[in-house]
C-alpha cells in the first residue's frame, strides 16, 4: 500500500523562494505542497484551514513575523510540526523560534537534499537543526545562567520592548506595534542595555528568555 504524501504549507514573503520550493517538491512523489502564504498572518489562517503535516516557515515577513506566527499556530494546534527555513542564524532569531515551538531550523543555503531530509525528520516528530544552529544551542545550554545585576529597574515600557526584542522583532517592527517612532524604540533599547549591563540586543533577547524560563520554574 502506497504511503500518503507529506502535505506541506510553504510560508515565505518572497514569491520566487516559494515557487522554487514548490518546484523542488513537485519532483518528489512523497511530498505535496497544499498551500502557500506570504506572511505570518496568512500562515496562521492557512494552517488552520489546511492542517498541513509540515509547515515551512520563514522568519522575517510583513504583517506578522515567523516567530509570532509559530507561537500562534502552536497555541491553536500544539501538534503542528514547523520547520523554519530562513537566511538568519542570529541568536535573537534562532532561540525565540525554537522556544515558540519550531521543531526544525534550516538555513536557506542548505542543499535540496538537506531540506528534504529535514522535512521528513520533522514530519516524523524529530528535531532537525542546521549544524550552525545546533552548535549555537549547545553553546547556549552550556553557558553559565547567572543574570547580570540590575541597579535600576526597567520601566513598564522597557519591559514591553525587551519582550518584543526577545521575540525577534526589529526596532522598526516594534515601533509599528507600539505606535511610536523608530528613534524612541532605539532610545529605549539603549537604556535597557545600559541598565542590564549588556552589549547588544542579542544579549538582551537571551536575558529576557532566561528571565522567562526562570519565572516558569520558580
Amino acid at each position: 500500500m502506497k504511503a500518503e504524501p507529506i502535505r506541506i504549507l510553504v510560508v515565505d514573503d518572497h514569491a520566487i523562494v516559494r515557487k522554487g520550493i514548490c518546484a523542488l517538491m513537485e519532483s518528489r512523489p512523497e511530498i505535496r505542497v497544499i498551500g502557500e502564504a506570504s506572511n505570518g498572518e496568512e500562515a496562521v489562517l492557512k494552517a488552520r484551514e489546511l492542517k498541513p503535516d509540515v509547515i515551512l516557515m520563514d522568519l522575517v515577513m510583513p504583517q506578522k513575523g515567523g516567530v509570532e506566527a509559530i507561537a500562534e499556530i502552536k497555541r491553536e494546534n500544539p501538534g503542528a510540526r514547523i520547520l523554519v527555513l530562513t537566511s538568519f542564524d542570529e541568536d535573537d532569531k534562532v532561540f525565540p523560534a525554537i522556544k515558540a515551538g519550531a521543531l526544525g531550523y534550516l538555513l536557506k543555503d542548505s542543499s535540496p537534499q538537506d531540506l528534504l531530509r529535514a522535512i521528513n525528520d520533522v514530519y516524523q516528530g524529530k528535531s532537525s537543526l542546521h549544524p550552525t544552529i545546533a552548535l549555537k544551542l549547545i553553546h547556549e545550554i552550556n553557558r553559565p545562567s547567572e543574570l547580570p545585576p540590575t541597579d535600576e529597574p526597567l520601566t513598564t515600557r522597557e519591559l514591553e520592548i525587551l519582550t518584543l526584542v526577545a521575540q525577534g522583532f526589529s526596532n522598526q517592527e516594534i515601533a509599528q506595534k507600539l505606535f511610536v517612532s523608530d528613534r524612541t524604540v532605539g532610545t529605549h533599547v539603549s537604556n535597557i542595555l545600559s541598565k542590564l549591563h549588556l552589549a547588544n540586543r542579542t544579549q538582551a533577547a537571551l536575558y529576557a528568555m532566561r528571565m522567562s524560563n526562570r519565572g516558569h520554574t520558580e
